[in-house]
């Protein structure tokens, strides 16, 4: 059997400016943006090229807005990827290498911490 993490929820306060980061300046997808009933608002959100997503909303989780850490894209290189964010008006860490690869750090709008990791090569 294959248990195979499709989505992680992030917890933001706000469902509109937290969307527009993450498709206008992260660079997302938007897969998903539907209003159930009840008051709850799901919007589901893909890094290009992952087959793994985010879900933000209201009414979905009990986490603490900007609560999450350590979320972590993995790229081919890291300069690019850090440029392109940079370019897209995310403040993005400089590159920091480390023996278990490069990387560079954001965090959306409420504090969520994101890492985009570069492995390092073999020799």
């Amino acid at each position: 059997m294959d248990y195979r993490l499709e989505l992680v929820q992030v917890p933001v306060s706000d469902v509109e400016r937290a969307k527009s980061f993450y498709v206008e300046r992260a660079g997302f997808t938007l897969d998903v943006d539907v209003e159930v009933a009840g008051g709850v608002r799901f919007v589901q959100l893909t890094p290009r090229g992952s087959p793994a997503s985010i879900a933000i909303g209201t009414g979905i989780t009990t986490m603490r807005p900007g609560s999450v850490e350590g979320l972590q894209l993995v790229v081919t290189d890291v300069d690019a990827a850090r440029a392109e964010l940079a370019v897209r008006g995310v403040q993005v860490s400089d590159v920091q290498v480390f023996d278990w690869g490069s990387f560079v750090y954001f965090s959306d709008p409420d504090g969520n911490g994101w890492a985009v990791q570069q492995l390092p090569t073999e020799d």
